[in-house]
Formats: C-alpha cells, structure tokens, sequence
C-alpha cells in the first residue's frame, strides 16, 4: 500500500509541481519547448504506468460494504462520461497542446465545448468517481481519488493557465462556456446544438463502453455486469 501512495503522489506531483508552476517555464527556458513536452509526457506515462501496476499488486483492505445497487452507478455515468471523452479529442480543443487555434475565431465554442470547456478533463473525473462509490476497498479509492483529482483540480489550473496566456481570447470562450457541465447552458450562455456533437460519436461512445465491459474482467479484475439488483 505505500507503493500505491508513492506512485499517486508521485503521479500528482508531474503535473500540479512541473506543468503548473514557474518550474515549467524554467525547464522550457533551458531545454526548449518540444524538449520539455516529450520529457514532460514520458515522466507523467511513467507516474501513470506505476500508479495503475501498484494498484493492481495492492492488498485488499475493504474499508467499508458497498451496496450492491452502486454497482449501476459506473454503469449509467460510463457512457456519458466516454461521450465526452470521444467529443473532446474529435473537436479542436483550445487547451490541447499541438491543436488549432480556435480562440480568435468569431466562434469559438462548438459541440462538446457548449457543454464544458474541459470534456476530456471531466470524462476523466466522472469515470473516477462513479468507480470511487462502486468501490469500497482502500487500493481503489487512492487510484480513482487520485485521477479524480487530476482531472478536475486540472480544469482550474488550465483555467488560471490560459487566462494568462491568452487574456481577451480566452475571457471571450470562458464567458460563453463553463467549466462545470452544463452550467452555461442552464445560465443561457449557451445552447445545446446536438448536431455539432453527431450520431457518429454517440455510436462510438457506446461500443468504447460495450468493448470496456467485455475486457474489464481481463484487464481490471470484476465483472461490471454480475451481481446487478
């Protein structure tokens, strides 16, 4: 179990101490920019890799019964957590590094952006914490708490990184978005537009969650399906 705490802190530590500190700009200023990105992305794959392997040789320590009906929880979240996932790599993204510009354009926001403006970012977050309340075991809740976080404490430093980087640009997309689902539309900032977001990637997101299903006993232990009341 002190592996698993390692590897989570270590995994937190690549990204909230290097990425969003004045040591990123420190490490580029010296090795450049495409240096530290591929140096940046083997220590945080590596952090990663270590994490989900300690998790995995973890001891069992059940921390309290979880109710057999929490077992639907991941099984109703999963798929609209994959949708975002799906919508936000196969949509520009203003915040990936590497992607189109899309924050001068006279419209900025569309499809899965009109919903959040970190998709990726909290498909990540609604897949650890679904698993988190399916789960009641200590290995489990350091590896799903650890990602959860990753992920959402990772909108609001993109947030603060972009906002000072981009400064009107970036105001402009993040007063007609919002970081949280679906709260810009529920305020009126925004509309829904499914056609922006396709049957195409809805289909995609559900044979992702169906193939994940199949291989989740092999690759993860379980049987999402078993047990169902």
């Amino acid at each position: 179990m002190i592996e698993l705490l390692a590897a989570a802190l270590v995994l937190l530590a690549s990204h909230f101490g290097i990425s969003s500190t004045p040591l990123r700009d420190w490490l580029v200023a010296r090795v450049g920019e495409r240096a530290y990105l591929v140096l940046y992305s083997l220590i945080a794959l590596a952090a990663l890799v270590w994490l989900i392997s300690a998790w995995a040789r973890a001891p069992y320590v059940e921390l309290w019964a979880v109710a057999p009906w929490l077992a639907w929880v991941p099984l109703l979240v999963m798929p609209l957590a994959l949708l975002l996932v799906v919508g936000g790599v196969s949509t520009p993204n203003p915040t990936a590094v590497g992607a189109p510009d899309v924050l001068g354009r006279s419209e900025p926001v569309h499809g899965v952006f009109r919903i959040t403006r970190h998709p990726l970012m909290w498909g990540v977050g609604l897949w650890a914490a679904s698993h988190l309340l399916a789960n009641g075991d200590l290995a489990s809740i350091v590896l799903f708490t650890s990602l959860g976080a990753l992920a959402l404490v990772g909108t609001l430093l993109i947030d603060r990184k972009y906002a000072a980087r981009r400064g009107a640009d970036w105001q402009r997309f993040a007063a007609a978005t919002s970081n949280l689902p679906l709260a810009a539309i529920a305020s009126g900032r925004q509309r829904f537009v499914f056609s922006e977001i396709g049957w195409w990637r809805v289909l995609l997101a559900l044979a992702v969650f169906a193939l994940l299903l199949a291989v989740h006993p092999w690759l993860f232990g379980g049987a999402p399906l078993a047990g169902l009341s």
